[in-house]
């Protein structure tokens, strides 16, 4: 990982949406702005919703969780990412969360746990098969997706400013060149101050144990759900051995786990494959929350 492509974290999601664009123009998409999910403390957390205006549902749900290095972006980059999946047969939200340095993790994490408690809580309200969530994201979005789909309320990232009575589980991760293992420092001192030190608050030779808390390799086990990862092969930021090694680990419990390389490509790529990416993680959707 180098600092390099720091700016990368949020053009891409961009980039995807634009290349969705049409499929979110259809009419038979409705959307829900600013509803409150929760509270991380004394901040309320808010998502949008996409969902199918027609239909009785239950449909299956799948949050979409930006990046920015946890410490940038907003639920506005995934706006039309949610209307594409809605005119797929989903109800799809974007979700802010809380970001570092003002606030360090756990924070985010509680508060995406917070945004699948919310859907599951109101599965009714908002025509939701609360038995089929997923979850999908870019970059620090990616790390957020897998630790919903590795971890569970035992592990302690829970949070108490949702629908705490409900489960936070996911049956379907998506992550886009998200990293997943911080246990061993492969870092620059560079990368550590300008990442690591606003998110975690505090260096890894310090806390090692806080930085095995916040990898999703971490926590890894047979009740997992199946994962698909995208990673460029040339990707400078988040190398491609963070989609490897959580893929490798949940195989070994025969989980469904397949990483998508995209030969040559950075953090992020555009044009037909940043398409056919959309189009792989749909068809993924498909197979695991609606069969």
């Amino acid at each position: 990982m180098t600092a390099s492509g720091y700016a990368i974290w949020t053009w891409l999601p961009l980039a995807l949406l634009t290349a969705a664009t049409p499929a979110a123009t259809a009419p038979d998409v409705h959307v829900v702005k600013d509803l409150v999910y929760g509270k991380g403390g004394d901040v309320e957390l808010k998502l949008d919703l996409a969902m199918p205006k027609d239909g009785p549902g239950p449909f299956p749900a799948i949050v979409c969780i930006h990046g920015g290095g946890w410490q940038k972006g907003h639920r506005g980059q995934l706006s039309e990412t949610i209307k594409v999946l809605a005119s797929k047969g989903y109800v799809a939200a974007t979700i802010s969360y809380r970001l570092a340095p003002e606030h360090k993790f756990p924070a985010q994490i509680e508060d995406c746990k917070a945004a699948v408690q919310c859907l599951r809580a109101n599965a009714k309200a908002y025509r939701i098969n609360p038995d089929r969530i997923g979850a999908m994201g870019f970059s620090a979005g990616g790390h957020l997706a897998c630790l919903l789909g590795t971890t569970d309320r035992h592990d302690g990232l829970e949070g108490n400013g949702g629908h705490i009575n409900q489960s936070s589980r996911v049956q379907a991760v998506v992550s886009f060149f998200g990293p997943t293992d911080f246990t061993q420092k492969t870092w620059s001192p560079e990368l550590e101050e300008k990442f690591f030190l606003p998110f975690l608050g505090a260096r890894f030779d310090d806390r090692p144990d806080l930085y095995r808390r916040a990898s999703p390799v971490s926590y890894a086990t047979k009740d997992d759900p199946p994962f698909l990862f995208f990673h460029g092969t040339e990707d400078k930021l988040v190398a491609i051995r963070h989609s490897r090694i959580l893929a490798t680990k949940l195989q070994a419990f025969n989980i469904d786990a397949q990483v998508i390389a995209l030969e040559g490509e950075g953090h992020g790529w555009r044009g037909e494959k940043l398409v056919q990416s959309f189009e792989q993680m749909r068809r993924f959707f498909d197979e695991k929350l609606k069969h």
